[in-house]
């Protein structure tokens, strides 16, 4: 049965839908109104507030911290300063991902890992002869996401962050919200401008207030899974067991993917020191990569031609879906499209695919099967590169 995050006292009480998820055992709320739209719109006009403590969270210190996470990630971790975070996935022997996550460089000789799913087992079993301690501190650190293009105004409206200005995209600093100590991070999973907040559990409930004291002019708004599940979206940013599936979870090998396939390609530094899966990664590009993940943007004519054979205008406004379709080419199975919404920002149909990678080149027209009352028909859909939203204000 999932449990309550240390912010639940704060969002049990706002959360006036009644519908929550389950996100790593934890009480997530789906939306907190009866509709999501309004939550959706804060994220992108305004500020969201997102409680997102499931996160797994690791640390690893140690004298040679630094040398175990270059064994574990893909990534060149000595290029990490201190003040800094890396987004990485991390693989098994055969390059297959495990998972991804960020690695946020706190001093010369430790280190957290946050993560989707658990792997402390992964990572002790990795780091067998290193001299180094591995902690799972995920019940130790509450964490909220501020997110959207009045994210910063509102932190430094608020006493002790007027120094936010200096904090960089993918950087973290130290500071105090009413004498309670923080580490903020210039990090979402939104694809907009945005912090993270990671604080002790007994002070959760305060902070909640203090920033929503302060936001309240500035439209602050608490959101849920589904509004963020189309924000990540638009960003295209991948979803665990959605977009692509954990080698630990593959079922058969087919399932399974490397970096290159689910476009994270470029966290692979094949001229670092010997790394997990390295050789396995190297053989892959000797010998070419199959798939590529990419965007298709649904071509809305030809939607509206297909709900209008059944007298309907297209009805695909609303939740995300997590549901795989089928893509194709010329009558043949080319993918699938893995998460697909209708973008409210950028009045589009939209999705996440895995193509064949010589149908992947941006501009091929493609056709995604879609439904329209219990029949199987036929879009046309054009490829993009990802993101689908990238606003400058992300990383300025």
């Amino acid at each position: 049965m999932p449990i309550p995050t240390p912010f639940h006292p704060r969002t049990s009480q706002l959360c006036e839908s009644h519908e929550w998820r389950d996100w790593a055992g934890y009480l997530a709320a789906a939306s907190y109104n009866p509709s999501h739209e309004h939550e959706y719109y804060a994220i992108r006009n305004a500020a969201a507030l997102i409680d997102v403590s499931p996160l797994f969270k690791y640390e690893i210190s140690g004298p040679q911290a630094e040398e175990l996470i270059n064994r574990i990630i893909p990534r060149n971790i000595s290029k990490c300063s201190i003040g800094q975070v890396m987004f990485t996935p991390w693989c098994d022997d055969d390059g297959k991902v495990i998972d991804d996550g960020t690695v946020t460089k706190l001093g010369d000789d430790r280190f957290r890992i946050t993560a989707a799913e658990p792997n402390l087992a992964w990572f002790q079993d990795c780091a067998i002869g290193f001299r180094v301690s591995i902690s799972d501190r995920s019940e130790d650190l509450a964490a909220l996401s501020v997110q959207g293009p009045n994210s910063r105004r509102i932190l430094k409206s608020i006493p002790g962050l007027e120094g936010l200005d200096t904090l960089g995209y993918y950087r973290w600093m130290q500071a105090a919200i009413d004498r309670i100590p923080i580490t903020i991070s210039r990090t979402g999973y939104t694809g907009d401008l945005g912090y993270e907040l990671w604080i002790a559990p007994e002070h959760a409930t305060r902070v909640w207030d203090i920033l929503m004291d302060a936001g309240y002019g500035f439209g602050l708004t608490p959101a849920g899974m589904v509004a963020l599940d189309i924000a990540r979206i638009e960003a295209g940013l991948l979803l665990i067991q959605v977009d692509y599936i954990s080698s630990r979870k593959a079922m058969i090998e087919a399932q399974k993917s490397t970096p290159y396939e689910i476009g994270l390609g470029w966290t692979v530094d094949l001229s670092k020191d010997s790394f997990i899966g390295k050789k396995a990664l190297e053989q892959r590009i000797a010998d070419g990569v199959q798939w590529k993940l990419i965007g298709l943007e649904v071509d809305w004519s030809s939607l509206e031609k297909e709900y209008g054979r059944v007298d309907l205008v297209p009805q695909v406004a609303g939740r995300a879906s997590r549901s795989a379709v089928p893509v194709y080419k010329w009558g043949r199975q080319v993918g699938h499209a893995s998460s697909h919404t209708f973008s409210p920002i950028l009045k589009r149909y939209i999705a996440i695919a895995t193509l064949e990678s010589e149908t992947a080149k941006p501009g091929n027209e493609l056709s995604i099967e879609i439904t329209v009352e219990y029949e199987r028909r036929m879009a046309k859909a054009r490829v993009v590169r990802l993101p689908f939203f990238n606003p400058p204000r992300k990383k300025e």
